[in-house]
């Protein structure tokens, strides 16, 4: 039953591999096996996604609404014409802004219990990290 319409924090807390299905598509429409590079290419190979989860986590975001299968196919001769190529909905949309606002929270309480106060702490693999980051308590 797809809740497109509904309340995008009743789908939270999201699991890693739906969230990180999410951000994948965030930039585009992809196929399976791109979406399963891409995800082990942002997270630094820290999440690898198998195609079990891959597509199981597809079958539930579509169900959901979260995200639909493309009707436009690129040109056959530069793609095979079996793969199923998927984007983000509009809710789908909704769904990971409300997950990465949740996860900043949680970020920004961690910060100020000084739990990454840790010598040698590496925020990861995001260039554009920035300590001073006020996540905000508001929704878009």
């Amino acid at each position: 039953m797809s809740q497109e319409s509904g309340d995008a924090e009743a789908l939270l807390p999201l699991t890693p591999a739906v969230f990180q299905i999410l951000l994948a598509l965030s930039d585009g429409e992809r196929h399976g096996y791109a979406i399963m590079r891409e995800v082990e290419a942002s997270t630094q190979g820290q999440l690898r996604i198998g195609p079990g989860t891959l597509y199981r986590s597809i079958k539930q975001m579509l169900a959901q609404g979260l995200i639909a299968e493309t009707e436009e196919r690129p040109d056959p001769a530069l793609d095979d014409e079996r793969r199923r190529y998927y984007r983000l909905t509009d809710f789908g949309q909704r769904v990971a802004a409300a997950e990465a606002r949740r996860l900043a929270r949680l970020v920004a309480q961690a910060r100020q219990r000084h739990l990454l106060d840790i010598p040698g702490f590496d925020p990861g693999f995001d260039p554009g990290f920035d300590p001073g980051f006020d996540p905000g308590l508001g929704g878009a």
